[in-house]
């Protein structure tokens, strides 16, 4: 596949391709409509960082947006007992085909119809991007939600009965927690202990115990202990979890998920992050990594995952992302451990109801 290169990253192809997929996405995400609550992340979240989210999005839109996004949310039953205890959170999209009502303080429990950590938290990153105070948002629903996904050894379910467990769900429940100011969900000492045992001999961290050490669970298990503010506590060998970090930079600039594998657009935010975290971002090669990035950028705007891949929503923000951290000219700056523009951070702080003073 040949793909006609540029000798720059280019600014306005990018914003266009956001705005684009924001408005109307693609035929092939069809199968992605239950996580379209992320899919709307990636691109206001890089819209974000390239300050383009006002000028790009109208206050109409905005607040379309806000409605919508809370009309996803899975609420208590108002009863006792509450059958949606276990499940309350945000859902990815509409699919279950519950009434609009974004000011629902209620909701009757539905089969199927479950909140999933994972939207729970692009949600809550959505509403902050946006302007939102979360005052619609039912923290104490969630939070007992979150309790109630934990395991017995510190572990965490992305929903309800799932028996998926891995470090991707202990993220974003710690990223939950930190947003709406309310740690009870969770036991963070288990919660440490668990992220201990993920890493290996390699010292970086593995999607569960006793498996290989990868990118994207490292910067998740990295930036869930930087929320806690458990770093000191829960990284085993520092110095060697930030050499095996710096090694996954390939001669072309990219980095890898893991030894012996092809670069990514994407590792190049799972890594970099991760050292950003550690303060050691500034050791890798900048140059050769926003190299990589041009190669990979797409003609028509968007990043793919390598110089051969058409562009994709993750690998598009993700590349934007990695510009963030390098601090490259008109790109905002991110929040490494939330992976949020510093705008949205800041708002969090200032004006949400769980934060402000």
């Amino acid at each position: 596949m040949t793909f006609e290169k540029s000798n720059a990253i280019s600014r306005e192809k990018l914003v266009k391709y956001f705005k684009s997929n924001l408005t109307m996405l693609p035929t092939v995400y069809t199968q992605t409509e239950t996580n379209r609550m992320t899919l709307a992340f990636f691109c206001l979240g890089a819209l974000s960082l390239l300050g383009e989210l006002d000028s790009n999005v109208s206050a109409d839109n905005k607040r379309d947006w806000i409605e919508w996004i809370y009309a996803q949310q899975v609420l208590p039953t108002g009863e006792t007992p509450d059958a949606n205890e276990a499940y309350c959170g945000f859902r990815g999209s509409s699919w279950s085909g519950r009434k609009f009502d974004p000011n629902a303080t209620t909701c009757p429990f539905q089969h199927y119809d479950t909140s999933h950590i994972a939207n729970t938290y692009t949600a809550l990153l959505n509403l902050l991007l946006l302007g939102d105070d979360l005052s619609r948002v039912n923290r104490t629903a969630i939070v007992k939600t979150l309790r109630l996904l934990q395991q017995e050894d510190g572990s965490i379910a992305p929903t309800f009965g799932s028996l998926e467990r891995d470090v991707r769900f202990i993220y974003c429940a710690c990223s939950i927690s930190f947003i709406l100011n309310d740690w009870t969900g969770i036991d963070i000492d288990k919660t440490v202990e668990h992220i201990k045992r993920l890493q290996s001999y390699e010292h970086a961290i593995a999607q569960c115990p006793e498996q290989e050490a990868h990118g994207g669970s490292t910067f998740c298990g990295v930036a869930a202990l930087a929320l806690m503010d458990k770093l000191d506590k829960g990284i085993t060998n520092k110095k060697e979890l930030i050499e095996w970090c710096l090694l996954r930079q390939t001669e072309s600039g990219g980095f890898q998920g893991r030894p012996n594998k092809l670069p990514d657009v994407c590792y190049g935010f799972w890594i970099g992050a991760s050292l950003n975290i550690l303060d050691s971002f500034n050791m890798i090669e900048h140059n050769k990594l926003k190299e990589f990035l041009i190669e990979c950028q797409f003609k028509l705007g968007g990043f793919g995952k390598d110089p051969d891949s058409y562009p994709d929503l993750l690998h598009s923000y993700m590349g934007v992302a990695v510009l963030s951290l390098m601090e490259e000219p008109e790109v905002k700056p991110l929040n490494s451990a939330l992976n949020v523009s510093m705008d949205a951070y800041n708002h969090l702080i200032q004006n949400s109801v769980y934060w402000k003073k």
